[in-house]
């Protein structure tokens, strides 16, 4: 049990003293945990009592050991134990995920088979693919409450969340963070397994407050991940695309809908796009990564599963007269991501009952207040684009929207790019607590030569992120989120030195693959929130292969996901609940089962429940809410589109917020051009030199914005599971338009309202030369 493919040693600098592999032994009266590094250089062990009843009883030994020393400490065990019962093996394992108690004996959840799905600049990144849930308490001690109804009611509700689906952890990088928060991480010693895309984090809580560190357990990131190796014209580089589901406010479709009272928002995601070069050994490794991020509307609505309705009325449960819970929402996003926040809004405008535009205007209403009287380059940047209406126009005109928007986002926000070493990040892993008995360090041995060279290089930051919605977040803001990592694609490429023919072209390769990973992503994100796939219909047309057969599929699809949400979301929401910490079974009250809906009678019993995750008296959840501001005229937002800006910004994403409390006009006739901006590579300029944001090319050195170009060059994509086959050390594995405005963008209402690009004239210094504080800001997400 717990075999997998031997790799190739990794290079040195993430050969770092952290456990990978464990081996659980259990006597009568304890558990016995040996975990060895990935080389095999050294042991530790850790005990667990399995005599108290009450409390998590864990103890861990500072020593290292060879394995020599560690043959002869289990010999003493096993002797030591021989009249007692033994000393017996009990299962190989990768990682403790965490202990849960429900009404009596702790449980401890450990990784019992793990998958290779890829790497990020040399670290290993996996998937789960067994676990198993151990009794902690020896059976002579317990009481019949270990085998009663109720116990073994909590343990199978617990086991409805699979963890071998969609769970994804490292050991040597910090996964629940962005590649522009880890590069700059230095902050070694301290957690990171408390933020809002750790799922885990209340399941080891207890772990890691009795030892101080976090080498026994691994960070669960929920979400969607896929990597491929890509080959154009004999240049290769790697595409990974990340999403990370937040665990704040999490739920299912229409138990989890809107904001909560401190700003927590229902399917909050977090899709992070990375391409990376592929060089050779040694070499610092050009990568670069954009992040956008989709949420429902921060308002307080809901809407009420119904087995007979599969379009329930949407209800505006509570109106703010300051729209606090709002405001808290669009401060986070600052505060994680930089000050440039751009809203995409794709719900409908005109609807013969009204549902979606009850939400649009109060939104709009709602980013409006909060522009009141704030600076203009401070405002929140919203567009209103009814994809629905646009898309009965034609899928290629409403994408070309799409990618005009995704466009003016990249200027406004840029994207991070750098050249780092192989292991970058890896700092920041080890708690201090871990070397209790140390060794020197790599770091400690090397010269400052050999530490200066190890720098990465940043040539540009993201300040700032772009934001879509729909009603659900799931099928319309999919298909926007594909047009702006196509757009930032082409961008990246550029940026990355990578010659081709455009990447907007939906005839490119390029395209057709992101297409395949973004279906993928939407498919897998959709399952999780709401209860089917994604519909397919938008994408096929985009491809042109709609049919009858594709239409029949979507039709199952939807009567999937209602039958889902009507008889099925319940149960899944109580395990999420349970998992998450946000209900915590006692004895003498009453079962989570016995509860009023997801609310769980809030007034009368709250001893048990997570406030943070409850929402204020109201049955069922709220629906997505998103801000935006004024209105734009959409055809003056096109036009401006030819004249691209040439001005770079620059700001930092925050992998969390840690000080945030922990208690969330018709279309207009366009012709598919590349939209992207370019980066000019400015040959002959240093590394340590900043590179503009963004910038045109001459009209010599413009690409040829010719569809289809197949033809032209060579292009070969390699899956991460065919890579990960060959057992090699390098595998691979596994909504919009903003601009700096004054006013919001709208494709509904024909305005004189103008707008202008913002060119910035701060004078503020670029890498290198920024201040201590911008830079701490970038990295660590705190304000200035």
């Amino acid at each position: 049990m717990g075999s997998e493919p031997r790799f190739e040693p990794r290079p040195a600098l993430i050969d770092l003293p952290v456990l990978q592999k464990f081996k659980l032994y259990a006597t009568p009266s304890n558990f016995y945990l040996i975990g060895r590094d990935e080389n095999k250089s050294f042991r530790r062990i850790l005990k667990i009592d399995r005599r108290d009843q009450e409390d998590l009883s864990i103890y861990e030994d500072p020593t290292r050991y060879t394995k020599k020393e560690m043959h002869e400490l289990k010999r003493w065990l096993i002797q030591g134990n021989e009249e007692s019962g033994g000393f017996k093996s009990i299962t190989t394992c990768y990682g403790i995920i965490g202990f849960v108690r429900f009404l009596e004996p702790f449980y401890m959840l450990v990784i019992t088979k793990r998958k290779k799905v890829g790497e990020i600049c040399g670290h290993t990144i996996y998937g789960i693919a067994e676990t198993q849930m151990i009794s902690i308490p020896h059976p002579s001690i317990q009481t019949k409450v270990a085998n009663s109804q109720a116990e073994l009611k909590y343990k199978k509700l617990l086991r409805m969340v699979d963890l071998s689906k969609n769970f994804y952890f490292s050991y040597t990088y910090h996964l629940m963070y962005c590649l522009q928060k880890n590069v700059g991480n230095t902050e070694k010693g301290n957690f990171h397994d408390n933020t809002m895309f750790v799922w885990n984090a209340f399941l080891t809580r207890g772990i890691r407050r009795i030892l101080q560190n976090t080498i026994w357990t691994v960070a669960l990131v929920y979400g969607f991940f896929q990597q491929t190796k890509c080959s154009v014209s004999g240049e290769d580089f790697v595409l990974t695309v990340i999403a990370r589901r937040s665990r704040h406010y999490a739920g299912t479709r229409y138990l989890r809908r809107g904001v909560n009272n401190i700003g927590r928002v229902a399917n909050d995601v977090e899709t992070e796009q990375i391409v990376s070069k592929v060089v050779p050994e040694g070499e610092k490794i050009p990568i670069s990564s954009v992040v956008q991020v989709r949420g429902s509307i921060p308002l307080f609505w809901s809407q009420e599963a119904s087995v007979f309705n599969p379009k329930p009325e949407i209800i505006l449960n509570k109106k703010e007269a300051n729209y606090e819970a709002t405001q808290h929402h669009f401060e986070n996003l600052r505060q994680r991501y930089g000050k440039r926040i751009i809203i995409l809004n794709l719900l409908k405008a005109g609807e013969k009952k009204h549902r979606e535009t009850i939400l649009r205007a109060e939104f709009a209403k709602a980013i409006r207040f909060i522009n009141r009287g704030v600076r203009k380059e401070n405002r929140l940047k919203a567009i209103h684009f009814d994809l629905n209406k646009h898309y009965k126009s034609g899928a290629d005109g409403a994408f070309n929207h799409l990618c005009i928007f995704a466009r003016k986002a990249l200027e406004l926000t840029d994207l991070f790019f750098c050249k780092a070493h192989s292991g970058v990040g890896a700092e920041g892993v080890i708690n201090d607590s871990f070397f209790n008995n140390p060794r020197p360090s790599q770091d400690e041995e090397a010269s400052s030569l050999e530490k200066e060279a190890s720098k990465p290089d940043i040539f540009m930051l993201q300040n700032g992120v772009l934001r879509t919605n729909c009603i659900d977040c799931l099928d319309r803001t999919n298909f926007a989120q594909y047009a702006h990592g196509l757009v930032a694609l082409e961008h990246q490429l550029r940026t990355l030195d990578i010659s081709g023919p455009p990447v907007v072209d939906l005839d490119n390769p390029l395209a057709i693959k992101l297409m395949e990973v973004y279906q993928n992503m939407g498919n897998t994100l959709a399952l999780q929130y709401g209860g089917s796939e994604a519909h397919t219909k938008m994408f096929c047309d985009l491809k042109g292969n709609w049919n009858m057969v594709k239409r029949q599929r979507d039709i199952i699809t939807a009567v999937r996901r209602h039958y889902s949400n009507a008889y099925q979301d319940g149960d899944k929401q109580s395990a999420i609940n349970v998992f998450l910490g946000h209900f915590r079974p006692q004895l003498g009250k009453p079962a989570l089962w016995e509860l009023d809906s997801d609310q769980n009678n809030l007034a009368r019993y709250t001893s048990n429940l997570d406030l943070e995750n409850t929402r204020p008296l109201i049955r069922r959840s709220f629906s997505d809410n998103i801000i935006m501001e004024g209105d734009l005229n959409l055809e003056e937002l096109v036009r401006e589109n030819s004249q691209p800006s040439h001005e770079g910004l620059n700001g930092g994403i925050s992998g969390t917020n840690l000080e945030f409390p922990l208690y969330e006009t018709e279309p207009v006739s366009l012709s598919f051009l590349s939209v992207m901006c370019c980066e000019d590579h400015m040959r002959g300029i240093g590394s340590n030199q900043m590179f503009p944001g963004s910038c045109s090319y001459s009209e010599s050195d413009r690409p040829d914005d010719i569809p289809g170009f197949a033809h032209s060059y060579k292009t070969e994509f390699t899956p991460a599971e065919e890579i990960v086959e060959r057992c090699s050390s390098r595998s691979w594995s596994s909504d919009n338009m903003f601009t700096d405005l004054d006013e919001s963008v709208t494709s509904l209402t024909n305005t004189n309202t103008s707008f202008e690009l913002l060119v910035r004239r701060d004078g503020s210094d670029l890498i290198p030369g920024f201040s201590n504080d911008f830079t701490q800001w970038v990295f660590t997400g705190r304000t200035l």
